[in-house]
């Protein structure tokens, strides 16, 4: 799909027709979404410039991502997309500014092209220019990255309450079961998941913006708005890295309390066996076959069998519980 965006028109991202052989006129943004070849050399025809393929864009060392050819300016950097939906992926796209355009070049819906598409409809300042396109659409970038963290962070939170805030109404810790907190572990991973994947959109977003602040032409005057872009992506990777650092100890803790659940289960199993081997003891004398045993022929030798098993049963589990195993 390829779109394009014309502030003195329609203010709005419409389709292209590439049949016509021309862009309208006034295009600032260029947006392919899933490009076919065909769409790639209309572009490619009509800007004089050349568009990265897929292939290209997946490369990851820095000569392949961030570089100048022609005039323009190339930086492909990774967004992490899907984070809200618990369906947290991982894209390279690829941003291209000329003098006269800017070119995204991407094979997934971001939502937060969407809304920087909204906002330009609304406010046609914001495309006034390729270069300040470009900046806006980074902050737009920037805005969702930092709703995902923040969406990330209140799950985390959540598993937290579960794990270890558990008080009834009484004031009495509540247990959980093995399955409830196999199921925390799940949904830490996801979240620790969703979170690396945030933090590598974050620091790719900060090299491209390093190498925009090198490259980007003087005239546009884009230093004051980089800053602060980099600025706020510095601040959301160390609340990543912390709440990293947070998701580790979560992961930790509930490994430790699946082995304490586990080893209590284990514990009453020990205490069963040891308070059921005295009366065990004491039925396998009695149910010895020997002519000549004092209890054989008394009448109350049976009670006092059954009281003495009893009480052999009794006598452990109350020196258990004296001493605070139980």
């Amino acid at each position: 799909m390829l779109r394009v965006f014309t502030p003195e028109r329609d203010m709005s991202l419409v389709d292209v027709d590439i049949a016509a052989g021309v862009l309208p006129e006034g295009t600032v943004w260029i947006d392919l979404i899933r490009p076919t070849r065909a769409e790639e050399l209309f572009v490619e025809k009509v800007t004089g410039i050349e568009v990265p393929t897929r292939e290209e864009m997946a490369e990851i060392e820095t000569s392949s991502r961030l570089y100048e050819e022609n005039g323009a300016v190339y930086m492909t950097a990774t967004l992490a997309t899907g984070i809200m939906k618990e369906n947290a992926e991982t894209h390279a796209v690829s941003f291209i500014l000329t003098p006269v355009h800017l070119i995204t070049v991407r094979y997934a819906e971001i939502v937060s092209f969407e809304r920087f598409a909204s906002h330009a409809e609304r406010s046609p300042v914001l495309c006034e220019s390729s270069s300040m396109a470009l900046v806006h659409l980074f902050d737009a970038v920037v805005d969702r990255l930092a709703d995902s963290i923040e969406h990330i962070g209140r799950d985390v939170d959540t598993i937290s309450r579960q794990a270890f805030r558990r008080a009834n109404q009484s004031g009495h810790q509540q247990r959980v079961s093995n399955l409830a907190l196999q199921s925390l572990l799940v949904r830490l991973g996801s979240a620790q998941d969703a979170l690396s994947k945030a933090r590598e959109s974050a620091v790719s977003l900060t090299r491209a913006l390093g190498y925009l602040a090198f490259a980007a032409p003087k005239a546009a005057n884009l230093g004051p708005h980089i800053k602060s872009l980099m600025r706020d992506l510095a601040s959301l990777t160390d609340h990543a890295s912390y709440m990293s650092n947070n998701i580790t100890f979560l992961l930790d803790a509930a490994l430790g309390l699946i082995s304490i659940e586990q080893n209590a289960v284990l514990k009453i199993f020990s205490v069963g066996a040891i308070v059921f081997m005295p009366p065990t003891l004491v039925a396998g004398i009695y149910g010895m076959n020997f002519e000549f045993m004092p209890e054989l022929h008394w009448h109350l030798g049976y009670p006092w069998a059954l009281g003495l098993m009893l009480l052999s049963a009794i006598l452990p589990y109350v020196f258990f519980r004296w001493r605070g195993w139980m």
